[in-house]
């Protein structure tokens, strides 16, 4: 049985990682891709923003979907409906082809994404197991982003443009089958509108999801913000800009799956959560102090660090505290408002330390991620106050 569980984990996970490889991988054939195929400048961002739009557009109806018809459904045709729409990607011949299917893909990346976390709590009965669960989970979003980087420019410098989409179609064929396979299947809950209305007003899952809409608002900035400063103040081209954030990437995996959980069994997800948040607000005050004449060892890889670190602390529990508080009945909607709330907070991020940053300096968009950040903790503290509350008077509840 723990086999197959830990195979079906395997096959939830491989297929969010092709997800949000695909929303990262493209950036770096965007040239290519505007020469081959004759984008002009505005028509390019649409081969980026088309896959976002219909990815974020879709994530709370997908999980809602499948908590009516059955997440097992939901996810296995979503993943046909993105493998499908890979092969369509690497075949186009003209711009509108192109955005249509990558418009397409979003929509089967969004089917899949809205129902992974309920499907991965479904799997295990404690809370324990659903920890690693969501452990993994946070490693493969956050690590998929840097891999998408050097995937992309390793595959537009031997091959071509084409094959960045074209990749994900045997590998989605053959997750698809072993997800036929290991993939237990659901009955739908049917749940009631009534009910739906009623978790999303529970302060228990919201306010983890308001600490969470902070930490992606950070996240997205980070990301955005230190590219910058990687590739046009330090000069590095976009491959070796990728592989700058592999320090970020091992500091989340050792933090995520090999600390964050042995800690949330002895402390509590509330204070880990707390540490997590205060070492990820210290990495962003350190990048605040990045030097137009910098070194990437000296200046850039220790708050690279010290952000993985806290970042991978927090990660799972802020999922773990989110997902808890939703009866299962519920998973499916609950994994896509998570889904979606970190799509808000990144788009957010985005928009306001971008411009901010564009008008102010870059130290200006690092504090003001840092305060986002530091709004986080402070509701996660509330959290972690109320946890003690509870424990104190009944101590045998989930998660005391």
């Amino acid at each position: 049985m723990e086999t197959r569980k830990g195979a079906a984990l395997v096959v939830l996970l491989a297929t969010q990682l092709m997800v949000i490889l695909d929303g990262t991988v493209v950036n770096v054939a965007l040239p290519a891709v505007r020469d081959d195929l004759g984008f002009g400048a505005a028509g390019l961002s649409w081969v980026v923003n088309g896959f976002f739009v219909a990815f974020a557009v879709l994530l709370l109806p997908a999980g809602r979907l499948g908590d009516v018809v059955g997440a097992r459904r939901v996810f296995l045709a979503g993943l046909a409906v993105f493998t499908v729409a890979s092969a369509l990607c690497g075949v186009a011949t003209s711009p509108a082809f192109l955005v249509g299917a990558r418009v397409v893909q979003g929509a089967g990346g969004a089917l899949t994404t809205a129902v992974v976390l309920g499907m991965v709590a479904r799997l295990y009965d404690d809370e324990a197991g659903r920890a690693r669960g969501f452990a993994l989970a946070a490693f493969v979003g956050s690590a998929g982003a840097s891999i998408g980087t050097v995937a992309g420019g390793v595959l537009v410098d031997t091959a071509t443009w084409r094959w960045v989409f074209g990749v994900n179609v045997p590998i989605g064929v053959v997750v698809l089958a072993a997800a036929l396979v290991v993939v237990p299947r659901d009955e739908p809950t049917g749940a009631s509108g009534g009910r739906v209305r009623a978790l999303l007003t529970d302060t228990r899952f919201l306010l983890p999801n308001a600490v969470l809409f902070t930490m992606t608002v950070a996240g997205f900035s980070f990301q955005f913000l230190t590219a910058l400063y990687l590739q046009d103040t330090l000069g590095l081209d976009a491959l070796h800009t990728g592989l700058a954030y592999l320090p970020v990437t091992l500091a989340i995996a050792v933090a995520s799956l090999g600390l964050s959980g042995r800690l949330a069994s002895r402390y509590g997800a509330e204070r880990v959560l707390v540490g997590g948040l205060l070492l990820f607000v210290a990495g962003m005050v350190s990048m605040a102090e990045l030097p137009d004449q910098g070194s990437y060892a000296v200046h850039v890889a220790p708050g690279f660090v010290v952000m993985g670190a806290g970042f991978g602390l927090a990660m799972p529990q802020v999922t773990t505290l989110a997902m808890r508080a939703a009866p299962a009945a519920h998973a499916g909607v609950a994994s896509g408002f998570v889904n979606t709330t970190q799509q808000a907070g990144g788009a957010v991020g985005l928009a306001v330390v971008a411009t901010v940053a564009a008008a102010e300096g870059r130290a200006t968009g690092f504090l003001l991620a840092a305060g986002a950040l530091a709004a986080g903790a402070l509701v996660a503290s509330y959290l972690a106050g109320a946890a003690r509350g509870r424990c104190a008077s009944t101590p045998t509840l989930e998660g005391c």
